[in-house]
């Protein structure tokens, strides 16, 4: 399920606090000073069971007043554009302004969700001063305040409202769907034309010519799928340009809406953060992963490279490390065949379904040998185990004290699940039940 809301206001107003509340995460970088996000950050927010995606639009800076309001409407524009619905952020203590009306003007205009937002209602006493938004014509307010989460819960109910839970409704596709993602100018259309064997995609020196995510389907040599192209997701700098914006939200469609994702790294640069937060948005949106190290040719190689090359790259994936890690150069087409077979792997992995019967029979004998510790005297006793009918591999481990098995003895039960079944590529979900 792939829904983007996009979190829209004037400067200040606190889109970042809330961006890192909703998100559970501090990536966005909060201050006083009004403009301080110039980066498009992105991340999952789950909710009762239910995901989508959140964009923290960011403020532009710039000097003058006048061009300030331009590039607000256009901002508010682009996330009407290209999001599902919308969260527009005001601030109690300032009341209505000249930008908040001209923000509501263009909102009133779309055909999209809004949600009016009043942010930093620390107590019951501001919530009176809420009530002068009415007068934007946008409908209900929700008071909340980003700062300390009061209101958010009420919030989010309200956008998850119209969302379907996660799997349902989802038609299951047979053919499966390849996102292409990584920096900008890592070789990515490169590699889709080698693939293709013709030159779909325009390729230059020049970082970020790929501005839409392109589809193609490809179907050669026994192997058949739909590959994704997409803008390079990128992070440093101030992003002045509008179609960046949209570049942004149609990768993180893409990796939403696809099965596997490649990640291309560009093998002279090695894996740097913005790698680690595109690699991050797989993991959380459960995505099959490959990683391609391309450009492989220019660097200098003597036999031990590509496997420090190879540790380096997962000992910052770890704890996830199953991961296919193959060594290209998209140039002279190098190992491009053994990206493809191991496409097919990652696509079986994805969809294999384990018998209940085997699953116990293997993992009930290693849990009696290792179990989980005790926890204030009493003992946890595991007793039955199967795979979740999801859409990737999940196992439900039914016990008598679920609230006292901890992530080390979940990661124990993975890596024991990874040892005896192929699931290299694919993230693992493991929940611990009451029987």
């Amino acid at each position: 399920m792939n829904y983007i809301v996009a979190i829209v206001g004037r400067p200040n107003v606190g889109k970042s606090t809330l961006f890192n509340r909703f998100t559970d995460s501090r990536e966005a970088i909060v201050n006083d000073t009004a403009g301080t996000t110039r980066d498009r950050h992105y991340g999952l927010v789950e909710w009762n069971g239910k995901e989508f995606s959140i964009i923290d639009t960011g403020g532009y800076i710039t000097n003058s007043d006048d061009a300030f309001e331009s590039e607000i409407r256009k901002q508010v524009k682009m996330a009407i554009e290209e999001s599902d619905a919308i969260l527009f952020l005001v601030d109690v203590n300032n009341g209505i302004t000249d930008l908040d009306q001209a923000v509501a003007d263009i909102l009133r205009r779309s055909q999209k969700k809004v949600f009016l937002v009043a942010n930093k209602v620390d107590n019951n006493g501001q919530i009176v001063f809420s009530h002068e938004f009415y007068g934007l014509g946008l409908g209900e307010v929700y008071c909340v305040s980003s700062m300390t989460g009061s209101g958010t819960g009420d919030l989010l109910d309200a956008v998850t409202q119209d969302l379907e839970r996660a799997d349902s409704n989802e038609e299951v596709n047979i053919i499966p769907k390849i996102a292409v993602v990584g920096r900008p100018n890592v070789g990515k259309s490169s590699f889709v034309n080698a693939l293709i064997g013709e030159e779909r995609n325009i390729v230059t020196p020049i970082a970020g010519t790929t501005r839409d995510t392109i589809l193609t389907h490809y179907n050669k040599f026994n192997h058949d799928f739909y590959l994704v192209d997409t803008a390079g997701l990128r992070k440093k700098g101030k992003v002045t340009d509008d179609i960046e914006f949209y570049s942004v939200m149609r990768a993180i469609r893409a990796i939403e809406s696809s099965d596997i994702c490649i990640l291309m790294l560009d093998a002279q640069q090695g894996l740097e953060s913005q790698d680690m937060n595109i690699f991050g948005l797989i993991k959380k949106n459960r995505k099959g992963i490959i990683i391609v190290v391309n450009k492989w040719d220019l660097v200098e190689k003597s036999t031990q490279t590509a496997k420090e090359y190879t540790e380096k790259i997962l000992e910052s994936t770890a704890p996830f490390t199953d991961i296919p890690i193959i060594f290209t150069s998209v140039v002279t087409k190098q190992r491009i065949m053994k990206v493809l077979e191991e496409m097919e792997d990652v696509h079986r992995n994805l969809r294999q379904k384990i018998a209940t019967s085997k699953l116990n029979d293997l993992m009930l004998p290693i849990i009696e040998a290792f179990p989980p510790p005790a926890m204030k005297g009493k003992y946890v006793k595991i007793k039955y185990v199967t795979q979740l009918p999801t859409k990737v591999p999940s196992f439900a481990f039914f016990c008598n004290l679920p609230q006292y098995v901890k992530d080390p003895y979940k990661r124990f039960l993975e890596n024991k699940l990874r040892e005896n079944f192929d699931f290299k590529g694919v993230p693992i979900q493991v929940y611990v039940r009451e029987k």
